[in-house]
């Protein structure tokens, strides 16, 4: 069987757990919840940067990144399932991919900053310029918000949004009517997406 290092927050390992449920993998993976933060988690062991997810493999090894692991699933699943193979379905694809895990790289570095870091030592420029990138995404997106069959880029992207409600109480919605309408319509579509709730 393999095993997912994850922990339910982490927006990371949420898309592994959505795109195994939508391949029909979810029953040959376990969940086993990991603390990056504890140094003797073998969470360690297992990935040498010490992040969530981690796939471990049947024979003991491990694969990290959840776009990696996404990828791995996928070619489990027969391959073309979440990973289009037509060339610029793929490319917009691995664009929105992208896309949604760089939101969430932002607003984790957003949430390390005013979250770990004592008040005194915070960077607020540093917060500025993370928020920026979120707020510029979420623009593009207003703009042009996401089409066609669920794929890979969809559920990062959902992933980020649903992280946005999570750790920052949902600000995002206020500006972005179309993409609160289109993360409904995904959240339907995709049940999975209301299961790995955290």
């Amino acid at each position: 069987m393999l095993v997912l290092r994850n922990h339910p927050a982490s927006p990371y390992a949420r898309k592994i757990r959505i795109a195994a449920d939508l391949l029909g993998l979810s029953d040959r993976i376990e969940i086993a919840t990991a603390n990056a933060s504890d140094p003797a988690d073998s969470l360690r062991r297992q990935n040498p940067l010490g992040k969530i997810p981690t796939l471990i493999l049947e024979d003991g090894s491990s694969l990290y990144d959840s776009r990696v692991i996404a990828e791995y699933l996928d070619h489990l699943a027969g391959g073309g399932r979440i990973f289009p193979t037509d060339p610029s379905a793929r490319f917009l694809a691995l664009r929105l991919q992208a896309l949604g895990d760089g939101i969430n790289d932002a607003a984790l570095l957003i949430r390390y900053e005013t979250f770990n870091r004592p008040e005194p030592l915070r960077y607020d420029d540093a917060i500025v310029l993370q928020q920026g990138k979120i707020d510029r995404a979420l623009d593009a997106l207003e703009a042009a918000p996401p089409a066609g069959s669920v794929d890979i880029g969809h559920i990062a992207f959902a992933c980020a949004l649903g992280y946005l409600d999570l750790r920052f109480a949902g600000a995002w919605r206020e500006k972005h009517p179309r993409l609160v309408a289109w993360v409904e319509k995904f959240a339907r579509a995709v049940p999975a997406f209301e299961a790995t709730k955290a």
